[in-house]
């Protein structure tokens, strides 16, 4: 099973950027297909984006499409999601996730490997 450390969480104003890493381990990761997921408190955990094994395949939700981009390094282990024009709505505790069978999914039950979080706070 793939283990996964998300990191570069942070406070950051309204506008401003992020850069979340994902470190993976694992001979599965490079065929895996990762995703991105966030909670805030209170909230049920939402999809956010994902990325497939290639990384030729991506998908994001609709709150975050031209704001946020996934992508991966599979000769580093790791997946990143860029986050631009951050809004207090995307304060949330960041997952990363990954499904060792390659496909690609919006439901937490299509991941099978989770992170322990990573908590982004936007101010206004």
């Amino acid at each position: 099973q793939v283990q996964l450390v998300e990191s570069g969480g942070g406070l950051v104003q309204a506008g401003g950027s992020l850069r979340l890493s994902c470190a993976a381990s694992g001979r599965t990761f490079s065929r895996s297909a990762m995703g991105w997921f966030r909670q805030a408190p209170g909230k049920e955990r939402e999809f956010v984006a994902s990325i497939s094994w290639s990384g030729g395949n991506t998908d994001y939700a609709d709150s975050v499409r031209g704001r946020f981009g996934i992508s991966r390094d599979n000769a580093k282990n790791t997946v990143y999601l860029q986050m631009n024009s951050l809004q207090p709505g995307d304060t949330a505790v960041y997952y990363c996730a990954a499904n060792v069978y390659s496909q690609t999914s919006r439901a937490i039950h299509g991941y099978n490997s989770w992170g322990q979080g990573t908590q982004v706070t936007v101010s206004s």
